[in-house]
């Protein structure tokens, strides 16, 4: 059975345009999951400990600030949670002056975000230095201060991010009780 010459180019285009939908899907798909889900190598440590070192004073405010704001949760360019409420001061119940200087000292230690544990006396207040991923396979880095040493300590974190995975959550002392923080 002979589809004639017609046939055979009408079915040639069809099979080009599917390919090309095709191909013109999978590219859209890369390019929005690059674009809206990027994924960012975490810092080298030395970077973190340099700039640790160099912003010293703003990290130890920081951690003034967060040991004092006792009902402080978590605080960030979205705004701020407090044990009773979350939002974007003025809205909510911390202090509009506060929330700037947070921004201010977030600033200078190129952090994301700080944060602190719940009561009178934090085990462990910090700054967010690091964050990529999606869902159930994000990374951080955070640069905190504990009240106590933790167990799970490792000597390099460079080292720590090629063992395989799943890995648990470490800490890379820096000094006294400063450590950076890691997982994933």
């Amino acid at each position: 059975m002979d589809l004639g010459a017609e046939t055979r180019d009408l079915l040639k285009l069809l099979g080009a345009g599917i390919l090309t939908a095709v191909l013109l899907g999978a590219l859209v798909t890369f390019l929005g999951v690059t674009l809206f889900f990027p994924h960012r190598s975490p810092p080298r440590e030395e970077q973190v400990l340099r700039n640790f070192e160099t912003h010293r004073a703003a990290f130890e405010r920081l951690r003034d600030m967060l040991i004092e704001d006792k009902t402080l949760v978590r605080v960030a360019d979205w705004g701020v949670e407090t044990t009773k409420t979350m939002g974007k001061p003025p809205a909510g119940d911390f202090p509009v002056n506060r929330y700037n200087e947070y921004l201010a000292l977030l600033k200078e230690v190129r952090a994301v975000g700080a944060f602190r544990d719940r009561g009178e006396a934090p085990e462990s207040v910090g700054a967010l230095v690091y964050a990529s991923g999606f869902a159930g396979d994000t990374r951080h880095m955070d640069v905190c201060w504990l009240a106590h040493e933790p167990p799970n300590q490792v000597s390099s974190l460079n080292d720590f991010y090629k063992t395989p995975k799943p890995r648990n959550p470490v800490y890379r002392h820096i000094e006294g009780n400063w450590y950076l923080w890691a997982d994933c």
